[in-house]
């Protein structure tokens, strides 16, 4: 079982996620836990601060350091690994994933989910193992990555997909975005599935299907080609 620990400001936010969805289903087969806390427990203030201004002055807050600390030693067991979402970190795509799945060595991941202006330096020197990102954009706090990392992650648990097949024919996993799909009805508003997906000739559909996603990779994401 993988265990996941997110420290947040937020908690209530990042909660009524893991309630749904693959998460959920994931729990209750007994193959993830995670468990959410607010940072502020960890301050040592009256007003339970877990930001101060920055040396040096300029705008925004910068997370302190002493919090976050307390946090992990309080949380930390034998085989974890400290992550934090920020900017600058690694950009996450699906082989970053696979590749923290495979660490079959590590049984628990410790999230912070960073927030303000930006966190003191000195956790990224001394208190965390990974820095991670989802992309070239500024969101107003680290909660969203966080639950990026954790949904992508579980899906890849083996015994979380109803279908084995299921992430072996999905975007991103042979280097193209997956091929169209299409349900019923046949016909809408004149609009008609392909005649070789209702042939039954399971050979060429696959053909049928490499060849579409290869389309479709080098008209939307020519850069995975």
């Amino acid at each position: 079982m993988v265990q996941f620990d997110i420290i947040t400001i937020f908690p209530n936010s990042v909660n009524s996620f893991l309630q749904e969805g693959i998460f959920r289903i994931a729990k209750e087969k007994g193959l993830v836990k995670a468990r959410v806390f607010d940072l502020r427990r960890w301050s040592n203030d009256k007003h339970k601060s877990v930001d101060d201004r920055p040396y040096g002055g300029g705008p925004g807050m910068i997370m302190k350091i002493e919090p976050i600390d307390k946090a992990i030693k309080d949380l930390r067991k034998k085989d974890t690994k400290v992550i934090i979402t920020t900017p600058r970190g690694e950009k996450l795509d699906q082989k970053k994933i696979k590749k923290f799945v495979n660490k079959s060595e590590v049984g628990h991941y410790i999230i912070i989910a960073g927030h303000y202006e930006g966190v003191d330096e000195r956790v990224y020197e001394s208190l965390v193992d990974y820095e991670i990102s989802i992309g070239d954009y500024i969101l107003s706090g680290g909660e969203l990555p966080a639950l990026v990392f954790v949904d992508a992650y579980t899906r890849l648990i083996p015994g979380v997909l109803g279908n084995e097949e299921s992430d072996k024919e999905e975007s991103f996993e042979n280097g193209m975005l997956e091929y169209p799909h299409y349900t019923r009805p046949e016909v809408y508003d004149d609009m008609e599935v392909p005649d070789i997906l209702l042939s039954g000739n399971h050979e060429e559909i696959k053909k049928w299907r490499e060849k579409k996603a290869k389309e479709i990779t080098e008209e939307k994401r020519p850069d995975l080609i």
